[in-house]
């Protein structure tokens, strides 16, 4: 399947589809498409409607088949980037809610929960994600630029609530609380930071939805 991704800082994802081939994404994802393409909602079963429900993703997803060859758009929702990430046996990821764009027919999602119940009520993170697996390729969305690691058996990161975007699922997470009273009350960094350890590989945003709507919020006058 042959797909390109474009604008820079406002990304979009154009596939090339042959007659036969077809691409799935989340409801609303479709920005534009040729004549020959055709779309198909499904929901997939009671579960899985109510597992996407809460990862933040929408209830169904679009599946779009090519009667005929042509081209299919997906756009990201905020200035950022897109990574196309091959999922395969013994390769899977483990993502943030909201970050799936779009993936080939071979790729399952899933719920993910942390098994530290820590990890995912204080490390930003949330203690319900997205594992995707199976065989293909997924796209997901990043907030910014994307800052990759390959994280070593015993190395870690420390990271700020929400600025994780997926991790291998060889990877462990965990939350630690910011040393020193001062520093938690005033540092700006809140009381608790997310620690992925690995090995394996991590991607990092640097501009999370919620950080960019604050920047936007604080400029807006607001009425006396």
């Amino acid at each position: 399947m042959k797909y390109e991704i474009k604008g820079d800082s406002l990304p979009v994802l154009c596939m090339n589809l042959e007659a036969g081939e077809e691409i799935l994404c989340q409801q609303g994802g479709m920005s534009w498409m040729d004549p020959g393409i055709e779309m198909k909602t499904e929901g997939g079963g009671l579960g899985k409607m109510l597992g996407k429900m809460v990862t933040g993703e929408s209830m169904f997803t679009n599946r779009y088949l090519a009667k005929a060859a042509g081209e299919i758009a997906f756009a990201s929702s905020v200035p950022g980037s897109i990574r196309a990430i091959e999922i395969a046996p013994g390769k899977e990821i483990i993502a943030q809610k909201g970050a799936f764009l779009a993936c080939t027919p071979g790729v399952t999602m899933s719920v993910h929960f942390q098994k530290k119940l820590g990890s995912g009520f204080f490390g930003g993170e949330g203690f319900i994600m997205q594992k995707f697996s199976g065989t293909g390729i997924v796209f997901l969305e990043v907030d910014g630029y994307a800052c990759e690691y390959d994280l070593q058996p015993g190395q870690s990161k420390t990271i700020d609530t929400g600025y994780l975007v997926c991790m291998d699922s060889s990877c462990s997470m965990d939350v630690v609380t910011v040393k020193g009273i001062a520093n938690a009350l005033f540092g700006g960094e809140g009381f608790f930071n997310t620690v992925v350890s690995g090995p394996g590989h991590i991607i990092i945003q640097t501009m999370p939805k919620a950080q960019l709507a604050a920047s936007i919020a604080s400029m807006i006058p607001t009425s006396k």
